[in-house]
């Protein structure tokens, strides 16, 4: 059973004698799911700079002091106490970002690695059953419509997420002969981290840059064929001439 939560110690960033522009440690999950159901397995890792010579890292449980010091911090049965948000610190490092663990009872659980994820990034989705017993006819369904259908239990695997991937998810699948589903997972799509701007989101003044550029290609591209036809009729006009001057009678 893990150890439990100080409530006694008050929350704040705690001080390892990490400054300002300390990079903040990292807290990561294994397996990486961020929703698991009651008696399974749950291993924290937290990664961070330490001082030489040191190992020590400081666990938070809600804002609450864990008593473990080590940069792992195991769950080995997890119950819905459990459940929360974890940070952790080390001795040179800053107060890691929040991460947010639900445990639940049941028997099926649709599991993720985040509820929120950006266009283009990989989603994976899992459908988990208690203590791991088998689960065959698996079906996975995104609003209320079936999406993928395996016969053995298999992952749902996006490898680059659009909008039309957000919705409310969850799973199904047979225990023997009893058919139980899971509990729904809502998962939103953001827009991409590099987004493409439309022109009728621009600043007015870029809108009249790109106007003026427009009509100044325009002029110039009407100013060279303009150049090219007078050149041409010069050439014309040039060659009639000569041809001329050498059939003058005088000449002959």
């Amino acid at each position: 059973m893990p150890l439990q939560a100080c409530s006694s110690v008050p929350a704040h960033p705690l001080s390892f004698g990490s400054s300002a522009d300390s990079p903040k440690a990292v807290v990561s999950l294994d397996p990486p799911w961020v929703r698991v159901l009651q008696q399974d397995r749950v291993i924290l890792k937290c990664q961070g700079p330490q001082p030489p010579g040191a190992n020590s890292t400081k666990w938070l449980h809600d804002g609450n002091l864990i008593s473990s010091q080590a940069s792992i911090y195991l769950i080995e049965a997890a119950s819905p106490e459990d459940s929360g948000q974890y940070q952790c610190q080390t001795g040179l490092s800053q107060l890691s970002d929040a991460v947010r663990l639900e445990v639940h009872t049941g028997w099926l659980l649709l599991q993720t690695q985040q509820w929120v994820f950006q266009e283009g990034d990989p989603v994976r989705l899992k459908c988990h059953s208690w203590k791991k017993q088998p689960v065959r006819m698996v079906t996975y369904l995104q609003n209320g419509r079936g999406k993928k259908f395996f016969h053995q239990n298999s992952e749902l695997y996006i490898p680059a997420a659009t909008h039309n991937d957000s919705g409310s998810y969850y799973c199904r699948g047979l225990f023997g002969y009893k058919n139980k589903s899971s509990e729904t997972v809502d998962i939103v799509i953001q827009g991409s981290a590099f987004p493409v701007t439309s022109p009728l989101t621009l600043p007015w003044h870029q809108i009249a840059l790109c106007l003026v550029m427009g009509l100044l290609f325009a002029v110039d591209t009407g100013v060279y064929f303009s150049v090219q036809k007078n050149l041409r009729t010069l050439m014309r006009d040039w060659t009639d001439h000569k041809v001329k001057w050498s059939r003058d009678p005088q000449d002959k």
